[in-house]
């Protein structure tokens, strides 16, 4: 059941003649479409895929490739997030060394059991070999900090994910409208065909029985073969942007989708601004995201103060096993030949160069300053371009309001006017030129409450990104069946 539908529109509804699809085309997107014919054998031969609006939002955030990179992106902070304990885990290194000396060194060993004493150069091993297995871990009131940091930095990017998951869904549903509409047209200009293919019937009729002259048959015809290049740029039209959305959702270029139009269900809803304003102003998404952005740069800030302003405790521990024998000739599991240089060290240090403002340490925490400064700024210039775009977003919904209202009444007139027209010139009584003016006039008309109806229903969606609502709380949208 219809509830406050859209009035002028409806099955018996016509396409506009070849000359509107020039103004028209460029609307849609036409300009783009130009030579779109290649791949149609592939698309011709390949099934054609039924597709609701929430399916289709269903496999673009399945599939959609920049949807999987932020994902991918998100996921590095949850890891980072998850084992932010790591940074209390001692930093832990084994190293085996083995070296040469160039040159022979030798050491004098004294003989006092003879007399006079004699001494007596031994040939030192010119093989060394050393071994060490260190534990370094160093405390300071900065890694409190920068857990908080890391914290913040998944939850910035949770909010950024999901700011590219409802930009996706805003996307898709807006072009799935767009497609719906780009549908509509070619039936209606199909139907123009129709119409115009009955005129060059009743033409020939009229130029066979007298009442009318040879010219007019050929206008007949002409009118109606112009039609044909207008209704293949539609289709080519229609085919590019199948393609295009078909990336978006993940599935090959050449995919053909059979569309779901179901009743519009949406009627001219009361919005109020100062609500709207305050739910965006809390929801947007584009807005959270730099409100997380901001805290992660204030914790940041202050975790750079902490690691250059405060001092820092340090645990050193080392084993340095060193062979004092020869590696090659001597045995390895004697003892006496094994001396271990390894020590336990506690530091406490503080960087000097932190406490004054003018070092590059101190010039780092007034980046920050100045980063968190130019972010606060951003946030107020976003609240105050949302408010902008709210007010500008209802004033398009209350034009298109009357815009439509206004054109119900000039379709009924020009419906009733084009078939009155159409009667007289089978009868004799107008001439062709008469049927044409009548016919772009009707379909001027239908056109208008068409984009009308596509342009309220898109305004809507993205009142529902901006506010932070779910999609359907304002458009209403139901997939059909």
């Amino acid at each position: 059941m219809r509830r406050n539908g859209w009035p002028g529109t409806g099955p018996r509804l016509k396409a506009w003649p070849a000359a509107w699809l020039l103004m028209v085309v460029p609307l849609l997107g036409g300009t783009g479409f130009l030579g779109a014919q290649t791949g149609t054998a592939e698309r011709e031969a390949a099934p054609e895929m039924r597709l609701t609006v929430e399916e289709a939002v269903g496999l673009a955030l399945k599939n959609n490739l920049s949807l999987q990179a932020g994902a991918l992106t998100l996921d590095t902070k949850r890891r980072a997030n998850d084992l932010v304990w790591n940074q209390f885990l001692p930093d832990i290194s084994l190293r085996g060394t083995l070296a040469r000396q160039n040159t022979a060194t030798t050491q004098s060993i004294p003989n006092y059991l003879t007399m006079p004493p004699t001494v007596t150069e031994v040939e030192l091993p010119r093989w060394a070999l050393q071994g060490n297995i260190s534990a370094s871990l160093t405390l300071s009131p900065a890694l409190a900090a920068g857990i908080q940091t890391i914290k913040a930095d998944y939850q910035a990017g949770l909010v950024t994910y999901e700011k590219a998951r409802l930009q996706t869904e805003r996307d898709v549903r807006k072009a799935y409208n767009d497609m719906l509409l780009l549908v509509e047209n070619i039936a209606l200009l199909r139907a123009s065909y129709e119409a115009a293919e009955r005129q060059v019937s009743m033409a020939q009729a009229n130029y066979r029985a007298g009442l009318a002259p040879e010219l007019t048959l050929l206008q007949a015809q002409v009118a109606r073969d112009n039609m044909k290049p207008g209704i293949n740029q539609a289709e080519n039209g229609l085919i590019l942007s199948q393609a295009r959305f078909a990336m978006t959702l993940g599935l090959p270029y050449e995919t053909r989708f059979e569309l779901v139009s179901t009743p519009v269900e949406t009627g001219f809803i009361p919005l109020d601004l100062a609500e709207l304003i305050r739910e965006a102003v809390r929801n947007k998404p584009d807005i959270r995201e730099l409100q997380r952005q901001l805290v992660a740069l204030e914790k940041n800030r202050q975790a750079r103060s902490l690691q250059t302003r405060t001092p820092t405790l340090n645990f050193s521990w080392n084993i340095t096993p060193v062979f004092s024998a020869d590696p090659f000739k001597d045995t390895w599991f004697k003892k006496d030949n094994w001396a271990d240089r390894g020590t336990f060290s506690i530091t406490l240090g503080i960087s000097l160069n932190g406490l004054f403002p003018f070092t590059k340490e101190g010039q780092a925490v007034k980046d920050i300053d100045n980063q968190i400064k130019m972010m606060a700024g951003s946030i107020n210039q976003m609240i105050q371009g949302t408010e902008l775009e709210i007010y500008n977003t209802l004033l398009t919904l209350a034009q298109v309001q009357s815009t439509v209202e206004a054109q119900a009444e000039t379709v009924r007139i020009a419906e009733q006017s084009y078939r009155l027209t159409e009667e007289a010139y089978q009868a004799g009584l107008q001439d062709f030129l008469q049927v044409q003016n009548a016919e772009l006039e009707l379909h001027k008309a239908r056109l208008e409450i068409i984009r009308q109806q596509n342009s309220y229903r898109n305004s809507l969606i993205d009142l529902e990104y901006i506010t932070g609502l779910p999609f359907g709380t304002l458009s209403m949208w139901e997939g059909g069946n």
